[in-house]
């Protein structure tokens, strides 16, 4: 049995839509003669389109969209033309093959959050969330802006993330190669050379460790690369798992130099998403359970949790969060001076304000902290390298 979307019209004119499910068009032309309606149009209600929307639709373009939606409901444009507009528009084919989804569900009488709620790759829950709180009010234009706000400072934040930590591996990775090479051709072309000038046991000390390290690689890779492959497997697994997690997002928070820049990004993501959907009338319970899952670390998740919990025990916010010892104190007493002034929203953004600057000073501390200390490390390896390789041609140049 299928569901027929149909346009009918009763005996006094007037168009009546709905859906109906039956086995074929004409069992929904009977069922309707039966209620007295004359059918106009009769349909099979698509499906679901099955898109792998996560990585088809970029973040920017989830922006532009969503203002030039409000800039629509703000002109007074009726829903349905705004979908038609902009998803005709567009230059990204798969979205707007979405938009079109979007606008044959409103067009069968849902509504334009439960539409978009069938794509939870693009629009996830807070987005969905955040509409459907705006179209109860009457105010979907400023919720839209505010999202669109809100997406950009997201995507400001996970980009300053990223710049972080891309340098650094960068160079890690270009260390692992520089050694591999040296270890591989450069080493085993300058020990034939020193065996020619008197053998091994003459070497340096030094050069003769870095040579046993050469032959240990070259003669063991096959179990090197597979005791690498195990570790990335075996640490894989266990990430995978609700213990190891917990330990790796635990010690994140409580490294030394890393762990405040964590900690200090887990409180702008949660300050910033609670700020928005409280202020777009979201009830709060609602708003940290859609919270916890957009917190991107189980310690945090955890806590938000608990916080939940106790408010639905009758407690305020602060004292829970308080007692979870994950959010520094500055932050719960001025969530504290929110509540009680019943200006929680505000408080938040403002703290969320804050911390993103704090995010992004404390970013560029840590990559000016770590650009020397990558250095070092390169540079020592491939110098106490070199220097074994010439400390023979150097003792052999100062006997002659």
């Amino acid at each position: 049995m299928a569901e027929w979307v149909y346009e009918a019209r009763t005996r006094a004119g007037e168009v009546q839509t709905g859906i109906i499910e039956a086995d074929s068009k004409e069992a929904v032309q009977s069922r309707l003669r039966a209620r007295q309606l004359n059918p106009v149009k009769i349909k099979k209600k698509s499906r679901q389109l099955k898109l792998t929307t996560g990585t088809g639709v970029t973040s920017k373009e989830l922006v532009v969209f969503t203002r030039q939606f409000a800039t629509m409901i703000d002109a007074g444009l009726p829903l349905v033309q705004c979908l038609d507009i902009l998803s005709s528009r567009g230059e990204n084919k798969r979205f707007n093959a979405i938009l079109k989804d979007v606008k044959e569900h409103v067009e069968q009488g849902g509504t334009f959050s439960e539409g978009l709620a069938r794509h939870p790759k693009l629009f996830d829950e807070l987005f969905v969330n955040l509409v459907r709180a705006g179209e109860m009010g009457g105010i979907l234009d400023t919720i839209l802006n505010r999202l669109a706000l809100y997406i950009e400072k997201k995507v400001k934040l996970a980009r300053q993330v990223r710049g972080a930590m891309v340098y650094p591996i960068a160079i890690f990775c270009v260390a692992i190669v520089v050694v591999i090479v040296m270890l591989s051709w450069v080493i085993p072309s300058f020990k034939g050379m020193f065996m020619e000038f008197g053998g091994e046991d003459s070497l340096p000390a030094l050069t003769q460790l870095v040579i046993t390290a050469s032959e240990g690689f070259l003669h063991n890779i096959v179990w090197i690369v597979l005791g690498a492959a195990a570790i990335v497997f075996s640490t894989t697994w266990a990430y995978r798992q609700p213990m190891g997690r917990h330990f790796v997002h635990r010690a994140l928070l409580i490294m030394p130099v890393m762990g405040p820049v964590v900690r200090k990004i887990a409180v702008a993501r949660f300050t910033r998403t609670l700020g928005t959907l409280l202020s777009a009338g979201v009830p709060i319970l609602d708003s940290l359970d859609v919270v916890k899952k957009s917190a991107g670390n189980v310690v945090v998740e955890n806590a938000i949790q608990e916080t939940s919990n106790k408010i639905r025990e009758g407690r305020t916010m602060a004292e829970p969060l308080m007692e979870t010892n994950v959010f520094p104190p500055m932050v719960v007493q001025m969530i504290g001076v929110g509540e009680q002034t019943g200006a929680l929203d505000t408080m938040l953004n403002k703290i969320a304000d804050f911390y993103e600057d704090e995010v992004d000073v404390a970013v560029s501390a840590l990559t000016s902290l770590l650009e020397p200390m990558m250095m070092v490390f390169i540079g020592g390896i491939v110098g106490t390298i070199l220097i074994a390789m010439y400390l023979p041609i150097f003792s052999i140049a100062g006997k002659v």
